[in-house]
């Protein structure tokens, strides 16, 4: 999971923006954001649903909202086998969850849940404006 400005998936790829960051420098602002996913699907979890949840926490841990809501994004997925693909190959899930947010100066992870378990943590921070 990669934090980045802008993504899109397009034919299996990500096509990444300003990818790899963990700082903003404004905070307060309205600030455009994705979290770009590529899950390798298990041979034996393919032609079988799925579901992703990516949310926004505090550094302590506590969920973040805005306007009373929880800043998160979830689905379901399922990823079949192609014909001719080697059995027991992992199979490519690619993601884009684009988020526009304006956030106080502080720290924050991302976390990505897959069927309900821990897979991935993005830590960031939003740094105090300087003047």
């Amino acid at each position: 999971m990669l934090l980045c400005d802008a993504a899109e998936e397009v034919g299996g790829k990500l096509y990444i923006l300003g990818g790899g960051w963990s700082f903003l420098h404004r905070p307060e602002v309205p600030t455009s954001m994705a979290l770009a996913i590529k899950i390798a699907v298990p041979w034996h979890e393919t032609n079988e649903s799925h579901t992703i949840r990516a949310h926004l926490l505090t550094d302590d841990g506590e969920p973040v909202h805005v306007e009373g809501e929880p800043v998160e994004a979830s689905g379901n997925f399922e990823i079949g086998r192609p014909p001719g693909i080697k059995p027991g190959t992992d199979l490519d899930a690619p993601f884009v969850l684009p988020f526009q947010l304006s956030l106080p100066a502080g720290g924050y992870v991302w976390e990505l849940e897959i069927d309900g378990d821990e897979t991935a943590r993005t830590p960031f921070r939003v740094l105090e404006a300087v003047e």
